[in-house]
């Protein structure tokens, strides 16, 4: 009898570890599969109570080739075709080329690659980000602020804001040139737009097809000391994160588009962020085609019983999916600085 419990039980396991990923088709990939984590729920003790505060949610898919998350640069024309929220034309918009200018020379500079590329690891004990190859550098001088250049806006996504990266860097930048900046931070389709309404004087964002679209619109212009509008510099890894149980078999799956099947064939909640971010475009680029899945309500009406497109930034959507124990993608950074945080945004 106990032989038989015992052959029950192993059989039971192995049929759980199983059915995550069967049934689904295998997509091919660029890269290599990745590695996944098999690590327990993360405790993070806090400073003011001593007690500790337990993260359920865990990176279960990263370091796929396909999961690259690169953040550019772009400074704004001045003659750019601005408009309002309406597509209405926007006259007499001001642009603090200057001082974009000098932000950006600052952040393509040695040092503040360098600090952006050891940013985190202190705290964390591995990068948060890292220096492309192939990063433009920017030797030359830096002009200081005068009263006309001092206020810069730059409109960001929520990812270099949540994960702290512009806290660490902008205090620095502004200390040693004497300038203010205004942070407008937001998914990249909106940091995007309130760069065309005439709202910022660059943006440091991370979809390249969006970053294309700008460009080619007549928004950008090339920064001195450089060839080209779009300036990318550092990138780090989009993750593919839910609860520590693992319900869908996600980490066992030979790709993360497998693992983005197995989620959506067992119906287990996601939170999309659903708000033209960067990250809410590689979502989009990972469900399997056949369902449809778009920026579009319309298109995941019947998938509302797992799919919560929330509209909502990258740390609030962590908090929804740590509080209703479902999946989401996240970048790397964000979600470290997360965890570091006890599970708040």
């Amino acid at each position: 009898m106990k032989k038989s419990i015992s052959l029950l039980l192993v059989l039971t396991m192995i049929a759980a570890l199983l059915s995550g990923c069967s049934g689904s088709t295998t997509a091919e990939t660029e890269a290599p599969a990745a590695e996944s984590t098999q690590a327990p729920a993360e405790t993070v003790e806090t400073e003011e109570s001593g007690e500790a505060l337990v993260v359920d949610t865990k990176i279960l898919y990263e370091a796929d080739d396909s999961m690259l998350n690169t953040y550019t640069l772009i400074a704004v024309d001045p003659g750019a075709p601005f408009t309002d929220a309406d597509g209405n034309a926007v006259s007499d918009v001001a642009v603090n080329t200057a001082g974009a200018d000098a932000l950006i020379h600052w952040m393509l500079s040695r040092e503040a690659l360098e600090l952006a590329a050891s940013y985190g690891v202190e705290d964390y004990g591995e990068n948060l980000f890292y220096l492309l190859e192939d990063a433009p550098v920017y030797d030359g001088e830096i002009a200081a602020a005068t009263e006309e250049t001092r206020t810069i806006r730059l409109s960001t996504t929520t990812s270099v804001n949540d994960s702290g990266l512009l806290g660490y860097l902008l205090p620095i930048f502004q200390e040693e040139y004497g300038y203010s900046v205004e942070v407008q931070s937001a998914g990249t389709g909106k940091a995007i737009a309130a760069a065309q309404y005439g709202n910022a004087d660059l943006i440091l964002v991370h979809s390249k097809s969006q970053e294309e679209a700008f460009v080619e619109a007549g928004y950008a212009r090339t920064v001195e000391g450089f060839d080209t509008e779009r300036l990318s510099f550092i990138y780090n890894y989009f993750v593919l994160c839910g609860p520590s149980d693992d319900p869908a078999g996600a980490a066992a799956c030979p790709n993360v588009l497998d693992a983005f099947a197995a989620i959506a064939q067992g119906k287990y909640t996601f939170i999309s962020r659903g708000d033209g971010s960067g990250t809410h475009t590689k979502e989009l680029s990972l469900w399997p085609e056949e369902l449809g899945i778009t920026a579009e309500a319309e298109s995941f009406a019947d998938y509302t019983d797992w799919y919560v497109s929330a509209n909502a930034g990258m740390g609030a959507c962590l908090v929804m999916a740590e509080e209703m124990g479902a999946y989401i993608l996240t970048d790397k950074a964000t979600f470290l600085a997360f965890v570091a945080n006890g599970g708040q945004a």
